[in-house]
């Protein structure tokens, strides 16, 4: 069946409205990040701009939103303080989006279907629950600082006209997504959670200095008077690093994590798209690579691809990548002409929206979904999740791989091998079903399989349901049919093989009936 596209005056509406909400929420998250790094706020906007505009133009996914990501805050952090300048790390920014672009060219983007959806999952879910922790207290109105000494102390740090406005805007967004009108509204929730925000700010000003917003509570971006000082914003890298090896032993690392961060959040993000469409991961690459290329050269950060802004923008209803380019437009023209309009957002009425956003990666229904599919399913998904929080998400990610690939060669291990007893012409014949994917793990149990079939027996390996045989497993078969079949004088038919891994197919029976079947553990 064709897939109907919807006509351009359709999308174009919603990519707007979607545009417009990603935009209020990677605003903050922008300099977030950047503050995060120990870098330059200035440089979290830059790479907003770049993955929103450049990527979001160059790039095949119609979902996914670019930007700076949190996943590489600490990668950033500790090669900006061991290069000595952000200069320097500038230069590595431009190496590794060289090299991203070398990886998409090569067509190394597929590593990511090598990866199990319990693992994405679970990166999901753990972004989720980050989400959440990170900001239920800036929706509560608390001030982070130094350590409290006594429960006055605590109590001072949370602000009455804050947290007014952070919880209103849970609520509103919970009503909003539970009425079925307003959620067909075309007037996105995440809006008029803003409008919301600013609106309530306005009037406690009016009210008296308990309920007063003052500036840690609000949007803060960096004021620009005019178009030089923008440029003066700009850095450029320090050229003169070139000869050090540590630039490109950072490069490296940088064009590693910000791949493996952009090919996850893109399998992640195309598994919540309500239409289901497949984002082409080599053409992602190059993408990401010139846009980190260009991002190292004007003074921005690292860009990736990144699930918060890119399930924001599903969420918001963004149909095209145009929803993307829209919000990387609306971020240069803001930081441009419009830094004290956004400065008047409360920091809580963007906070609500991550943590509802938070609450839709981390659905409870998910989690009970992955425990009723068995420990295979659940143990990697939770594995990943705990590990990304309890670390950082390239390590996190790499302990629920290295989980899930263990729990992929115990399910080889203990492949059963289905061995049926049936009636031939000639005799008992022993059938012996190889599964889909036949391992070096199910070797031993093939081969003993195989020295069980009686003398002078018949024993037929069925290969049609296998993809895949391990060459070690061939070499088995091989040696079984060619030097330890006279010795023990077995007949060997070959099924379902087609001339693959050497072998044609051979019947040496006319017609089989089917017998009694047990199944043969690949363990022990």
């Amino acid at each position: 069946m064709t897939k109907q596209i919807e006509p351009l005056s359709s999308t174009l509406g919603r990519d707007l409205t979607a545009g417009l909400v990603v935009f209020l929420v990677a605003l903050p998250l922008c300099l977030g990040v950047a503050l995060a790094s120990n870098a330059p706020l200035f440089s979290g906007l830059v790479a907003g701009i770049v993955g929103g505009v450049l990527v979001g133009i160059l790039s095949g996914s119609h979902s996914s939103v670019s930007g700076p990501a949190a996943g590489l805050t600490a990668v950033v952090a500790i090669q900006i303080q061991s290069l000595g300048s952000f200069q320097a790390f500038l230069l590595v920014l431009v190496i590794a989006g060289l090299i991203q672009v070398v990886l998409g060219v090569a067509r190394l983007g597929l590593i990511a279907e090598f990866i199990p959806s319990s693992v994405i999952k679970g990166l999901l879910a753990a972004i989720g629950v980050i989400l959440i922790l990170k900001q239920i207290p800036v929706v509560a109105g608390y001030r982070s600082g130094p350590a409290v000494e006594t429960v006055s102390d605590f109590l001072a740090r949370f602000h009455v006209g804050s947290a007014i406005i952070g919880v209103a805007s849970v609520l509103l967004l919970e009503v909003w997504g539970h009425t079925k009108f307003l959620k067909k509204s075309v007037l996105p929730s995440a809006l008029v959670v803003v409008l919301l925000g600013v609106g309530l700010s306005a009037m406690f000003q009016q009210v008296g200095a308990t309920f007063t917003l003052d500036m840690q509570y609000l949007v803060q971006v960096p004021v620009a008077k005019s178009l030089g000082d923008f440029l003066g914003f700009l850095q450029l890298p320090d050229f003169s690093q070139l000869g050090r090896t540590a630039v490109y032993t950072a490069a490296i690392t940088v064009a590693a994590v910000a791949s493996i961060e952009t090919l996850l959040n893109l399998e992640a993000v195309d598994k919540i798209d309500p239409q289901k469409r497949a984002s082409p991961p080599n053409r992602e690459l190059v993408a990401q690579g010139i846009g980190n290329v260009v991002s190292g050269l004007i003074g921005g950060l690292p860009v990736t691809s990144v699930i918060v802004r890119s399930s924001v923008n599903l969420n918001a209803g963004g149909r095209t990548k145009r929803s993307t380019i829209i919000h990387g437009v609306l971020l240069l023209v803001c930081v441009l002409f419009l830094p004290n309009w956004l400065n008047q957002i409360p920091l809580s009425s963007l906070a609500a929206i991550l943590v509802v956003t938070g609450f839709k990666l981390a659905n409870p229904k998910l989690i009970k979904q992955k425990w009723r599919k068995g420990k295979h399913q659940y143990i990697p998904f939770f594995v990943t999740l705990v590990a990304i929080v309890a670390t950082d998400l390239l390590v996190g990610v790499l302990i629920g791989l290295a989980t899930g690939v263990f729990f992929v060669l115990l399910s080889n291990l203990r492949s059963p091998l289905k061995q049926t007893v049936e009636s031939s012409d000639s005799g008992e014949v022993v059938r012996i079903e190889l599964p889909n994917q036949v391992s070096f793990l199910n070797r031993a149990a093939l081969a003993r399989a195989l020295h069980e079939v009686p003398r002078g027996g018949h024993v037929i390996l069925d290969a049609r349901a296998t993809n895949y045989i391990d060459p070690d497993v061939i070499e088995l078969i091989h040696d079984f049919k060619e030097l330890t079949d006279p010795p023990y004088d077995v007949v060997v038919s070959l099924l379902g093989f087609n001339g693959k891994y050497g072998f044609e197919d051979h019947m040496q029976c006319e017609s089989v009936t089917a017998g009694i079947s047990r199944v043969v553990k690949g363990a022990g």
